[in-house]
């Protein structure tokens, strides 16, 4: 089932733009912390030669350990990673070979997606545009933490209607 997304303009006035820069780069939202919920966002990915993605981290602890899920449309992929001692490593969706570097999905450029988690323990649910796309475990960090967004190197990205739930 394809759920179809309502018209956006370019950009709402809470929008927010993420331009290129070197690695990662992650706004926080910094009012709560959280264990236990969901994130929700809208993206469009607009630009770039190396990269156009768009993530959600959750459980932030600091700035080399955390959660995050990433759609790129370049790689037309979606991808759930942890980054542990500020390394970053993929985290298999269930069902699948160890090995599995996360999902196949054609993610559209230029175009408005949502992407959406929601995590409770040790178990992850990742959707893109309302479909279930996989779950998977891991337990590394179980303590609360920020949430926020992720782009990548040269992604020009932007972000709208970002929600977070606690639970």
């Amino acid at each position: 089932m394809t759920n179809r997304l309502p018209a956006r303009p370019l950009c709402s006035p809470n929008c927010l733009a993420m331009l290129p820069q070197e690695g990662f780069h992650s706004p926080f939202w910094d009012a709560i912390a959280i264990r236990d919920g969901e994130a929700s966002v809208a993206f469009k990915t607009v630009d770039g030669a190396v990269d156009q993605a768009a993530g959600i981290v959750w459980r932030y602890q600091d700035p080399n350990n955390y959660y995050i899920v990433r759609a790129n449309a370049l790689e037309n992929n979606v991808v759930l990673y942890k980054v542990e001692n500020g390394v970053r490593l993929s985290i298999a969706p269930k069902g699948l070979p160890s090995r599995s570097y996360g999902v196949k999905r054609h993610i559209p450029g230029g175009q408005w997606s949502v992407l959406r988690i929601t995590f409770k323990d040790s178990f992850f649910t990742v959707f893109l545009n309302g479909e279930r796309l996989f779950e998977t475990e891991d337990r590394t960090f179980t303590k609360a933490g920020k949430t926020g967004l992720w782009a990548k190197a040269d992604s020009v990205t932007y972000f709208d209607e970002f929600t977070v739930i606690g639970k």
